[in-house]
């Protein structure tokens, strides 16, 4: 019999390969970047049709600055054409954009685009898009705790009451369910400071797929695999 396919509520992917997709075909990397933005539209697309609640993607790392400051240009340039193209449809499709990651490096006119968009989808009630831009694991974490030490030199928290719970209180995305599976595309093995907290028994799944190749039959291969996994959390489940 058939296994019934199960869907994760929420799938996060960090979506590699569109320098190497480019390279392949002897085109500048952001021709790779904007082919990627065309697999961003896409999945985003059927994602929604599965009934997936939430989808994160890791658009760009606080890693990333390091770039040739030509294609983060580029980049800058196209996160700006996605605003302005993108969320119009996201909002017609009842979906909602969440922007995480530190956008005070951005430029004042990206910034007011993030805000306008998250302010005209928030009342969507379809699928979570959260962009994580100027992202990074570590710096979520170390945020997160500035925050609660801030509480506490505030006399709003005392010391033994400090745990994981309280931190995980001020980390991104903690207001929605925890995160079921992450993608990585483009066959490489390593979560790259993607959300080190929240992924901590998230099923992970990695696919030779460079991200502008990425479609619906990859994103079914990603779930099938996940539908065979048994999770067990730290637990010891009965045979």
């Amino acid at each position: 019999m058939t296994q019934q396919k199960l869907i994760p509520k929420h799938i996060a992917i960090i979506m590699d390969g569109n320098g190497r997709w480019a390279k392949i075909r002897k085109q500048l990397r952001i021709v790779g970047h904007r082919e990627g933005l065309k697999a961003v539209r896409k999945t985003v697309k059927y994602a929604h049709e599965l009934g997936v609640k939430v989808l994160t993607l890791y658009a760009f790392s606080s890693e990333n600055w390091k770039r040739p400051e030509q294609e983060v240009s580029a980049l800058m340039a196209l996160f700006i054409y996605a605003l302005n193209k993108e969320v119009k449809l996201l909002h017609e499709n009842n979906m909602r954009i969440n922007i995480i990651g530190d956008i005070s490096r951005f430029s004042v006119q990206l910034q007011k685009m993030i805000l306008q968009a998250q302010e005209r989808t928030k009342n969507n009630t379809g699928l979570i898009l959260n962009i994580a831009a100027n992202y990074g694991g570590r710096w979520d974490i170390v945020n997160a705790v500035k925050k609660v030490i801030h509480r506490f030199e505030e006399n709003n928290i005392k010391l033994d009451d400090i745990n994981e719970d309280v931190i995980n209180q001020e980390i991104s995305l903690c207001e929605l369910p925890p995160i079921d599976l992450v993608i990585r595309t483009g066959g490489e093995y390593r979560i790259s400071n993607f959300l080190l907290w929240q992924i901590a028994y998230s099923e992970l799944y990695f696919t030779d797929v460079l991200w502008p190749d990425f479609n619906k039959h990859a994103l079914d291969d990603a779930i099938s695999e996940f539908s065979r996994r048994e999770r067990r959390f730290g637990q010891v489940l009965d045979s």
